[in-house]
């Protein structure tokens, strides 16, 4: 039995929540929220809203018991790039990629 949650165009580059993504990658559910917690920066905040949200889900949706639940999976995804242009010089132009992401948590009992 599993429970999962996804969380998608998340306005941050993939590369910039993929670190916080391993940190708690296998850790028991209240290990990795207590890790998220405590970590800077705004990537630990979209991690933990997923987290919850899957935490959420297999306590409500599916009677599993939250002390036994661990972080099966994470995974970060590309979602789609926004193309903006700034002004460069000598009537040139330079492009702007605004990326985003899709985070996917999935939560197992051990």
């Amino acid at each position: 039995m599993e429970a999962k949650a996804l969380a998608k165009y998340v306005r941050m580059s993939p590369t910039k929540i993929a670190p916080v993504a391993d940190l708690v990658r296998g850790k028991n559910l209240q290990e990795a929220l207590t890790i998220l917690k405590f970590t800077p920066g705004k990537a630990s905040e979209f991690i933990e809203k997923v987290v919850q949200s899957a935490a959420a889900n297999a306590e409500n949706n599916f009677d599993m018991d939250p002390s036994k639940l661990y972080v099966a999976e994470i995974c970060v995804n590309q979602g789609p790039t926004m193309k903006r242009w700034r002004a460069g010089a000598q009537g040139r132009a330079g492009m702007i990629l605004k990326r985003s992401s899709h985070i996917g948590v999935t939560l197992k009992e051990r």
